[in-house]
């Protein structure tokens, strides 16, 4: 746990950050967004000791950052920015390799652990011999996620990590994350500018404005009961909508498929599941919908795939562009976890009452 106790900065007689309060659980995604200049980036740099608190304590699992050697600190706790900051003259191997040499690690444990990273990012050994300009923007950024993970810290520092990535990058970085954390349980302070990044990742949101809090809480919390005009700005007109962003397809996903092979779809009428994955070999050709069969269409269809941790909103838009009836949900690490249908999607709109609150 990180705790904030009144802590400000201040350069001359102008705050940065004033007074602030806050506790950061365990485990969490802790968001701090707010417009620029309000004093996030700040507050991150505090935990770490880049910036230098000018009042107020900060704790992490109940020790002072005071008490603790700077240099130990800071490689104890992990720090990916926007700019990755990838050395480009060290291999990938030698980037992600650099906090568990400067631990004093010996070499058959830093290969290990630089192996075991790669696996974890879901990036070939073959990279390791690489150079950073040798990989897209998307690759980088999760080799600076990787060099962060290297020394296994308890806590991951992100300043707008996905910030200069391209917004369909961006996306899947958001994902691989998502599904990152599931695994690692770290605890992250994350800051971004964007509320869409901030309802999709964070366990709780702190929104902050020229160097105070203003309001902290659960993401759907804060859509619901945004607390004053700065918030409801904050969120857009688009709040509705967000909501939907929060609820994620995992709750719909059914289980009613089966895999067959290409060479075997007559058997399709003889089995009670709904959707059939046609392979050939180990490749995904396409799927069957046992309807189709019922009234004599046995055309193989494109598959739509899609992330378990995909929200309800984007999964509908991706469906509806494909004119298709289902998505196929893919798990990184579980392969094909089942499917989600339009219908199914749709009707959460019916039951939710989605009007803004009086």
């Amino acid at each position: 746990m990180i705790e904030l106790i009144n802590v400000s900065k201040r350069y001359k007689d102008k705050y940065v950050v004033k007074n602030l309060n806050l506790v950061f659980n365990d485990g969490e995604i802790s968001i701090l967004i707010g417009p620029s200049g309000c004093g996030k980036t700040t507050t991150l740099k505090m935990i770490n000791r880049l910036i230098e608190p000018t009042e107020g304590d900060i704790k992490i699992d109940r020790k002072s950052i005071f008490d603790f050697d700077e240099i130990s600190l800071r490689r104890g706790i992990g720090y990916v920015i926007q700019e990755i900051g990838l050395f480009p003259h060290y291999t990938i191997f030698d980037n992600i390799a650099l906090v568990p040499r400067l631990l004093g690690w010996d070499d058959e444990k830093i290969r290990k652990r630089v192996n075991e990273l790669m696996e974890l990012i879901n990036l070939p050994l073959s990279y390791l011999k690489r150079y950073p300009k040798e990989l897209s923007g998307g690759e980088k950024q999760r080799v600076g996620v990787a060099r962060a993970l290297a020394g296994d810290p308890k806590i991951l520092l992100m300043d707008e990590p996905f910030g200069a990535i391209d917004p369909i990058n961006r996306k899947a970085l958001q994902d691989f994350f998502i599904e990152l954390q599931k695994t690692l349980k770290k605890t992250v302070v994350f800051v971004t500018h964007d509320i869409m990044e901030a309802i999709k990742l964070g366990d709780r949101v702190f929104i902050m404005k020229d160097g105070e809090l203003i309001q902290s809480d659960k993401p759907e919390n804060i859509l619901l009961n945004p607390k004053d005009i700065f918030v409801e700005e904050l969120l857009g007109s688009q709040r509705n909508l967000l909501r939907f962003t929060i609820k994620k397809i995992s709750e719909y996903i059914k289980k009613d498929f089966r895999f067959i092979n290409l060479n075997e779809t007559e058997k399709i009428k003889f089995y009670n599941d709904q959707v059939f994955i046609v392979k050939d070999n180990e490749e995904i050709k396409g799927y069957i919908l046992k309807i189709d069969i019922e009234k004599g269409r046995g055309c193989i269809r494109s598959p739509i795939f899609i992330n378990e941790n995909e929200n309800v909103l984007d999964t509908i838009v991706k469906i509806l562009s494909k004119g298709e009836k289902i998505a196929i949900v893919k798990c990184f690490e579980r392969g094909i976890m089942g499917y989600v249908k339009i219908d199914d999607l749709l009707k959460v709109f019916e039951r939710e009452e989605y009007e803004l609150p009086n």
